[in-house]
This record gives C-alpha cells, sequence and structure tokens, in this order.
C-alpha cells in the first residue's frame, strides 16, 4: 500500500488529482498547496523571462492558457500514476495491463508534444524568438523536475 500512498502524494503534490478522488480534508489543503505552486511557477517564469509591457500584455493569456491545458495532461499523469500503483500494489501487473499503461503514456506524451508545438506557433506571434525559446526552456526545466521527482518515487515495473 506504501507505493499507492506514494503516487497519490506525488500526483497530488505535483499534478493534482481530479477533486473526485481525494477526501474533503486533504482536497482543501491540496488545493491551497497546488495554489502555492502554481503561483511559484508563475513567478519563476516573470523572473527568469523579462518582457516589455506590450510582450507581457500578449504572452501571459498564452501562458495561463497553456496551464489550463497542461493541468488537464497532469490530471492524466496522475490518473496513470495511480492506476500503476494500484496494479503493482496488488501485484496484479499482466503484461497486457503493462502494455496498456506504456500506450497510456505514449499517448500522453504525444498530446502534450503537439500542445507544445500549438503554444510555439501562438508565442512566435507574440514574443521574439530569443525570448520563445528561453520559455520553453523554463518550461521544460520544470516538467524536467517535476518528472524527475515522480520517477523517483515510483517503481519499476515487476
Amino acid at each position: 500500500m506504501k507505493l499507492l500512498h506514494i503516487a497519490l502524494l506525488a500526483a497530488a503534490l505535483m499534478f493534482g488529482l481530479p477533486a473526485a478522488a481525494q477526501d474533503k480534508p486533504a482536497s482543501d489543503s491540496m488545493q491551497l498547496l497546488r495554489e502555492k505552486l502554481k503561483a511559484d511557477k508563475k513567478q519563476l517564469i516573470a523572473e527568469n523571462l523579462p518582457l516589455t509591457e506590450a510582450e507581457a500584455k500578449r504572452f501571459w493569456p498564452i501562458y495561463e492558457g497553456y496551464q489550463k491545458e497542461l493541468a488537464k495532461v497532469n490530471d492524466q499523469i496522475a490518473l496513470l500514476i495511480v492506476d500503476y500503483a494500484r496494479e503493482y500494489n496488488a501485484k496484479s501487473l499482466t503484461d497486457a495491463k503493462a502494455r496498456a499503461l506504456i500506450d497510456r503514456l505514449i499517448g500522453i506524451e504525444e498530446q502534450e508534444v503537439r500542445m507544445k508545438r500549438a503554444l510555439v506557433k501562438k508565442l512566435d506571434k507574440a514574443l521574439p524568438g530569443t525570448k520563445v525559446a528561453r520559455y520553453v526552456q523554463l518550461e521544460n526545466k520544470v516538467r524536467a523536475l517535476v518528472k524527475y521527482e515522480i520517477a523517483g518515487e515510483v517503481p519499476l515495473a515487476q
């Protein structure tokens, strides 16, 4: 049962599980934590992406839209982790179930790449290329840290 708790905690902290997956008191505290993480990320971007006033007016709505789309991807990842944890803890991960989880993961990753391509097209209209590149780098660094933390907690399939 330990992996399920770790997976739920990691998913809730890093991504935020859908409200139905949490009990009420945990949901309230996790929501506050998610809001803090969201604000911290926005501050990180603001501090590391110098924008003129005109650029900022164009950039921040694009950023907010992307974060909303990314939250949906994050929910899918969190649910995938929960499903894997359930199978792992029950020692019921078959080859077929493992393959299905892999297919879901690849689908999620493909969706994220499509979103990133669409994001860059929007940003190209709003910012100079070097600032688009800088933002994409910052977003990639944050995503890599989150994924690294989760990967460290999720045991290898057996």
